[in-house]
């Protein structure tokens, strides 16, 4: 990816997440990047192809985040890192997640099959651990998981660390 490209993209990135994707245009975009609204269009198209790079990148930040995990080989570990995720993004990239989070509401878009190889992974984990059901486990953490990083890309006054803790404690992990 040229340079120029990055700078759409962290442009496009910032500006959707913030105001939304809708009522972002491309030549706002463009001029947030200090590109020609032109070279939006020949390297992405449309502002629905610009999306999908930007989508593209979040899937493989996703895989990259949650590879540790699935890879685990100790149950209790993996359960302890799921647990322990929305803590370790890097408040630099809160802008990105924010957005993933927006387009799941403006867009309907579904990222169901992005985590199934959390779920997976947490799943083997509680069968290992002998639950009784480790599928439902795995969706209550995978469901957790999504409330806690929600609440910390919003700044809410949840205290984020402390719930974590929580989770760990009660699945004595």
């Amino acid at each position: 990816m040229t340079e120029k490209q990055e700078k759409i993209i962290q442009a496009a990135l910032q500006l959707f997440a913030q105001e939304g994707y809708n009522a972002t245009s491309t030549s706002k975009v463009a001029k947030h990047a200090g590109v020609s609204e032109g070279l939006i269009f020949r390297h992405f198209k449309n502002k629905e192809g610009l999306l999908q790079a930007i989508l593209n990148f979040g899937a493989d930040k996703l895989k990259e985040i949650i590879v540790d995990i699935v890879l685990e080989a100790d149950p209790e570990k993996v359960i302890r890192k799921a647990i322990e995720l929305p803590a370790s993004v890097d408040k630099s990239e809160y802008d990105f997640w924010k957005l993933q989070y927006k387009l799941k509401w403006e867009l309907e878009i579904n990222h169901d099959e992005k985590m199934e190889p959390l779920h997976m992974a947490l799943s083997n984990a509680f069968r290992k651990l002998n639950y009784k059901s480790p599928d439902l486990e795995a969706s209550l953490i995978v469901l957790y998981i999504d409330g806690i990083a929600s609440s910390m890309l919003k700044a809410s006054n949840l205290d984020a660390e402390s719930l974590i803790q929580f989770l760990c404690e009660k699945y004595k992990v």
